[in-house]
């Protein structure tokens, strides 16, 4: 994870999984640089517009999972947004400009 990342929050992906969600004040660009040299893999543009990169971090069963384990990031300022919403009230940064979302393996059953 990346060292400054904010949790802040985690929804049920289904099969024993969960989207873990991180707020960065990190730029889009250089997330995305941070985690190919983190995780020594390329990764895949998912979207120009919004920018979207996802990393793929183990292999996806189809039959044990919901969704492949994964570190997402996204651009919540694309368009002349003013980001992504920090969901506690009164918490700082209010806003975050770049949202990394983690899918783990799934729960041992």
């Amino acid at each position: 994870m990346y060292p400054n990342a904010v949790y802040l929050t985690s929804y049920e992906a289904g099969r024993g999984q969960k989207f873990h969600v991180y707020g960065v004040l990190l730029p889009y660009a250089e997330a995305v640089a941070y985690y190919r040299t983190a995780l020594k893999v390329r990764g895949d543009e998912l979207f120009e517009s919004p920018p979207t990169h996802q990393f793929e971090v183990a292999r996806f069963r189809e039959s044990e999972m919901a969704f492949p384990p994964s570190v997402t990031i996204k651009d919540f300022t694309w368009g002349g947004s003013p980001g992504f919403m920090n969901p506690k009230l009164g918490a700082q940064p209010e806003r975050f400009p770049t949202i990394i979302q983690v899918v783990p393996l799934p729960v041992a059953r």
